[in-house]
């Protein structure tokens, strides 16, 4: 399986990026200096679909597959792209604060923490629907791992578009995010034109 092993905070500052978004509470105290370069407009559509590929950790095959799909659905494909990926269920357990980091989210679901719907789903990219039900497995509960994600993720401001019950490690999906309810940096409409070329 392919990894990302670029150090987070380099690849923030190389993209722009403030590392609280992937839940990093980090501060990178060193510049990004470009000697006047002016970006073009191909360099600008690119530096946003990497932006988007690095906040979801999603490798570049899957993210345009996404692109296709969303670009088959109904309304505009720049929302539709966000819409999906947000609702990816590494990124729905990362919002719920069952997980610090996007990263760690992507590994609580690779060890079969989570049910969905009282099923074991262990597929990160699982694509959540409007109603199903995202809780940790009773037995992994109590382990140290999960009080230590708990107590540093549990301030966490869960979106309106979730409902979660701290007590229960449980979240319910009350309806899919609109694309103003995504809080991510990423101007969607540069990915498209990137890829409508």
């Amino acid at each position: 399986m392919a990894v990302n092993r670029v150090p987070v905070l380099k690849r923030c500052r190389s993209l722009g990026l403030e590392p609280s978004y992937l839940g990093y509470d980090k501060k990178s105290n060193r510049n990004l200096n470009r000697a006047n370069k002016k970006v073009s407009e191909y360099g600008l559509q690119l530096r946003e679909k990497q932006k988007a590929k690095f906040i979801y950790g999603v490798l570049e095959k899957p993210f345009r597959n996404y692109y296709e799909k969303a670009d088959r659905m109904k309304g505009l494909t720049g929302p539709n792209l966000m819409t999906m990926l947000e609702s990816r269920l590494d990124n729905v357990v990362f919002r719920l604060g069952l997980a610090r980091t996007r990263r760690e989210a992507r590994q609580v679901v690779d060890h079969k923490f989570v049910l969905v719907n009282g099923k074991v789903v262990n597929i990160p990219s699982y694509l959540v629907k409007a109603g199903d039900v995202i809780e940790i497995k009773e037995s992994k509960r109590t382990t140290q791992r999960m009080k230590d994600i708990v107590e540093v993720a549990g301030g966490r401001i869960v979106p309106e578009w979730l409902d979660y019950d701290a007590d229960a490690f449980k979240g319910t999906v009350k309806n899919l995010p609109t694309r103003e309810q995504i809080d991510v940096p990423v101007d969607e409409m540069l990915i498209v034109e990137l890829y409508s070329k």
